[in-house]
């Protein structure tokens, strides 16, 4: 029996300002399997980021249990969680979050840098990765010389460079027009078929409807969950 990649129970989390807190999430548990793409949809405000920085171990829980491959997350110390977003995890932002004075070819070698690979290992990962994304012929441009659609490649690219268990994805359409846009959901539905996780908040239902599991979320709660393909 296959063990579950994310294990949330219970998960709470307040924002608080003066004396006044905001729940912004109450309650959420999630089992997901390794091999899932997963969909989180909802209105604006309704926990989907704030659940999204959770699983990425940028922020932390209130309250509640979060399990990670089997790791307790709640009882790691800083140091660790950033030891473990570098070697298990990565990130989609829907900003893009790309370094403007690096080259593409620095921006996806940056996160293999931070875990001391040797150089030649790094150049072969990133050309690697450059070429599933189809930029390996901009890997000398620079962010601001390169399309909005050509800039979430290069960031899709970043996150997989390291092989994560768990790719985390920002409403990875929102600043690209409908071409690019199915463009790269295209190219998420390729690294899921290929065995990747994916957790992505989305809020447009035609993407939504690629995954393999949907989760509806409203005012911090899943109101809604739908199985819409079986995984192997």
């Amino acid at each position: 029996m296959r063990e579950p990649l994310i294990i949330l129970n219970n998960i709470e989390k307040a924002f608080r300002h003066l004396d006044i807190a905001t729940l912004a999430l109450q309650g959420i548990s999630l089992t997901a399997y390794p091999g899932e793409f997963i969909a989180i949809t909802g209105p604006s405000g309704c926990g989907k980021s704030t659940l999204l920085t959770i699983l990425g171990l940028m922020d932390i829980a209130d309250a509640g249990d979060y399990q990670l491959a089997g790791i307790d997350t709640q009882k790691l110390s800083s140091n660790q969680r950033t030891a473990i977003r570098n070697q298990h995890l990565g990130f989609v932002f829907q900003s893009f979050n790309l370094i403007d004075a690096m080259t593409v070819f620095e921006n996806v070698a940056l996160p293999l840098q931070h875990r001391g690979i040797k150089r030649a290992e790094v150049n072969a990962r990133v050309n690697q990765c450059l070429d599933m994304v189809d930029m390996a012929h901009r890997a000398s441009f620079y962010p601001n010389q390169l399309s909005g659609g050509q800039q979430q490649r290069i960031a899709i690219a970043r996150a997989f460079a390291g092989s994560p268990q768990l790719l985390l994805v920002d409403e990875p359409t929102g600043n690209l027009d409908s071409k690019n846009g199915d463009a790269i959901m295209q190219l998420l539905q390729q690294l899921n078929q290929q065995g990747t996780t994916i957790v992505m908040v989305t809020h447009d239902f035609r993407y939504s409807r690629i995954a393999s599991r949907q989760i509806q979320m409203l005012d911090g709660h899943i109101v809604a969950e739908q199985q819409t393909q079986d995984v192997a």
